[in-house]
Parts: structure tokens; sequence; C-alpha cells
């Protein structure tokens, strides 16, 4: 099957992803857009996974007042390169990131973050609520509980609020496939008023 150049630019602008790394998959997949964009994911977090191990040591920090001023974040993202740091889509997806903050409030950067006895506290308020289902069951339960809350309150694990189908983690495999470079976000801060 023949892969238009129009094809190619399609997947190029919905994944961010090389011209011919997006003609490689759709060749693969017989020109089928969703199947190519899945391929190129795969790859997105392969490469995420080569670059974790570099030193993100550049950066911005961004910042984010919402309307009326009653919510401001700041939030530290880094990357490898000053050249990065400087470019607009980087520091777009860094303003994206601040105002994701800002709407969502998550408290931690991922679940390695939360404190050990808030994760025993909420497993033993879930398994009270099951009290007289089968212990199997509750397991499954608790499991499945405990990854809901720690997808409403660490930051990658989030549904981004711009594009609720992608987890802040996708977006961010996502810049570093656009980049070429690790992107980590290291630290933020949420002030509101009265909170």
């Amino acid at each position: 099957m023949a892969i238009s150049a129009q094809q190619v630019n399609d997947l190029r602008t919905r994944t961010g992803a090389g011209l011919m790394d997006c003609k490689k998959a759709l060749v693969e997949t017989n020109g089928d857009m969703d199947a190519a964009a899945e391929i190129l994911r795969k790859k997105g977090a392969a490469t995420r996974d080569k670059k974790a191990g570099r030193a993100a040591s550049e950066g911005i920090v961004q910042s984010y007042i919402h309307t009326g001023g009653k919510v401001g974040v700041l939030v530290e993202v880094n990357c490898e390169s000053d050249f990065v740091a400087k470019n607009e889509a980087f520091q777009a997806f860094a303003k994206q990131i601040a105002m994701h903050i800002a709407a969502a409030a998550p408290r931690f950067i991922k679940r390695e973050e939360v404190p050990a006895e808030e994760v025993e506290k909420e497993k033993e308020i879930v398994a009270a609520q099951m009290e007289g289902k089968p212990a199997a069951a509750i397991e499954k339960i608790v499991q499945g509980k405990m990854e809901k809350f720690y997808g409403e309150i660490c930051l990658l694990e989030q549904p981004f609020v711009i594009n609720p189908d992608q987890k802040i983690n996708d977006l961010i495999t996502e810049t570093i496939t656009k980049t070429g470079e690790n992107i980590v976000i290291s630290r933020f801060v949420r002030f509101q008023i009265g909170a």
C-alpha cells in the first residue's frame, strides 16, 4: 500500500514524531493511523526509558496565576540543554503543566513520594468499606481503589486537563520524543487563597 505525504504529515501532527518514523509506522500498519500512533507511543516510551538516566540539569521555572488571582503555581521543569529550555514548544509544555497543576491540584509528583502511612491509611479505609466481601474480592477492589487514589493525587498519573484521554506521564513521553531530551518535572508548589 502506498503511503501519501499527507498521511505522514497527519500522523506527525498528531504524534510529534519524526517524518521517517511516521512513514515507517504507517507502512508497518498498512496506513492504519491509530495503529501507527500506538506504535509511535510505544517507541516514545522506549525512548523515554533510554533517556531517563541522562542528567536533566537545564530547564525553566514556569509560573501560572489563574484568572482572578486566587490560584498560583510555580513548577520546575528540567531538560538536558539550554537550547531546549529556550525552545517555545518546551516552554509551552511547561506552561501547560503549570496550568494543569492549578486546575487538578496534585499533591505529589509520583506515587513513590506519597508517605507510607498515608498509603496504609487509605488501604485500611477502603478495606473497611468492603467488609463482608470475600478476601480475594477485597484485595482486587483495594488495588483498583488505590490506583484511583494515586491518579487523583499524583501529577504523573493524573489525566491531562486539556486532553483527559492522555495522562501527564504520556504528555511528558510525547515531549521527550519531540525534543529528543530527557524531561523531568522536579518540583512544584501550588498556592490557593484560603487553603
